[in-house]
């Protein structure tokens, strides 16, 4: 019994004639797609074609899914730079799938060290009794867990983890509006809870960009203390309404102790956004937030000031789901020393980013564009760093505390005047 069991798991990791060529057509389309939308022709001296000729031999070896991908990954890591990746088709699926659906059971949720973290809840969450720090276990009776471990063992060194794991949680709680998911928690007392929730139409007016598909953007502005302005958006989107509410939040504030923007969760969006949002927080001239390379120019990312800008303490919160533009407002204003970040680290994904399925099913990521900072430093692979790094744990969800805006409050009091 163990001989035959022997013989059938090896005849199933054999790759037929055709998979062994898609693989190949894989590892083609790699090649070509690094070779001619790399920011850098020249690809740092690297000799492309030499890395090519002495790897093909390998891919057309490889008698397995995981040997054809290890090839492809060696030929990735020549490059000596980050967010060139290959994907195994179902991890793919899990943080880049298509076909989901819009409708969310309004939960804003966060991977936070391996678990699955509710951290804020909308009113239809709200009414079925979800709290900020339950944990999700399962997903219409899928464990979570086993996804998550899988993103790590892949991203564990990478600033994407914390992106892509709540990506595919998020994935998983997605689908069309009107349907119903069922989602086990883990409550506040420890306590397994299963909720049926129906999936509603996400928060926000509905946006576009480009060939993106259909997002629901949103802005919000409010005083977290008496003297202190706020404002948080999900997405750079929507540049009127977006400039309009900062601009009424900065001067609505003009009096307060300090200010503060929270990019918490804002993959980012319109590059442009980051040097007119800036200008609400600086009056002076001349001022960058640094330089976006791309293979056939470069793109300077100018603040444009403001004579009414806020002029005060200025705080900005983000954490490992801050991406993009994001983060290239919150670490040019750090490189301008014009704000102090709190948090955690933000995605290290500043760069325009594809995600392609290869013909073999698996997923190809690769970036188009390099982008440095005023301080000199790249974004890409590396992220920002806070001035004050704080994670919120699942105790400090449960009591309703957030101790990265707490200490972003504490900061700005204890600024002289």
């Amino acid at each position: 019994m163990g001989l035959r069991l022997g013989i059938l798991l090896l005849a199933a990791a054999t790759l037929t004639p055709e998979q062994r060529q898609r693989n190949i057509d894989s590892f083609e389309h790699v090649w070509i797609t690094v070779r001619d939308k790399h920011w850098d022709p020249q690809l740092g001296g690297l000799d492309w074609q030499a890395v090519h000729d002495e790897l093909r031999p390998k891919i057309e070896r490889a008698d397995t899914r995981e040997k054809a991908r290890a090839v492809m990954s060696d030929m990735l890591e020549r490059l000596k730079a980050t967010h060139f990746e290959i994907y195994p088709a179902d991890l793919y699926e899990d943080v880049n799938g298509e076909g989901a659906g819009e409708g969310s059971p309004g939960m804003d949720v966060r991977a936070v060290n391996g678990h699955a973290l509710v951290t804020s809840v909308e009113a239809d969450a709200a009414a079925e009794g979800v709290q900020a720090g339950w944990e999700i276990l399962r997903v219409d009776g899928k464990t979570v867990a086993p996804a998550l471990g899988a993103i790590e063992a892949r991203l564990r060194a990478s600033t994407m983890l914390e992106l892509m794991q709540t990506a595919a949680v998020e994935r998983r709680l997605a689908g069309p509006q009107g349907s119903m998911v069922a989602v086990e928690f883990l409550n506040g007392k420890g306590r397994l809870v299963t909720l049926m929730m129906e999936r509603a139409r996400p928060r926000g007016t509905v946006t576009t960009l480009g060939n993106l598909p259909p997002m629901h953007f949103w802005v919000e502005s409010r005083r977290v203390a008496e003297d202190v302005g706020y404002v948080r958006f999900n997405l750079f989107l929507e540049p009127e309404t977006l400039v309009k509410t900062v601009e009424g939040a900065v001067k609505e504030c003009a009096g307060c102790k300090g200010f503060i923007v929270d990019l918490r969760g804002n993959p980012g969006g319109i590059g442009g956004l980051a040097m007119g949002l800036s200008g609400w927080f600086t009056d002076r001239r001349g001022l960058e937030l640094g330089t976006m390379y791309l293979r056939a120019s470069k793109l300077k990312f100018v603040v444009f000031p403001q004579p009414a800008a806020f002029a005060g303490p200025l705080a900005v919160l983000v954490d490992g789901c801050s991406a993009s533009t994001a983060e290239i407002f919150a670490g040019g204003l750090k490189d301008l020393k014009r704000a102090r970040i709190f948090g955690s680290r933000t995605a290290g994904a500043a760069l325009p980013s594809i995600f392609e399925r290869l013909p073999n099913g698996d997923g190809f990521q690769y970036a188009i564009a390099n982008y440095i900072s005023e301080g000199g430093r790249p974004l890409e692979g590396i992220g920002v760093t806070p001035d004050e790094e704080v994670k919120p744990t699942r105790g400090d969800l449960l009591a309703g505390r957030d101790p990265a805006l707490d200490r972003a409050l504490a900061w700005i009091h204890n600024q002289k005047n």
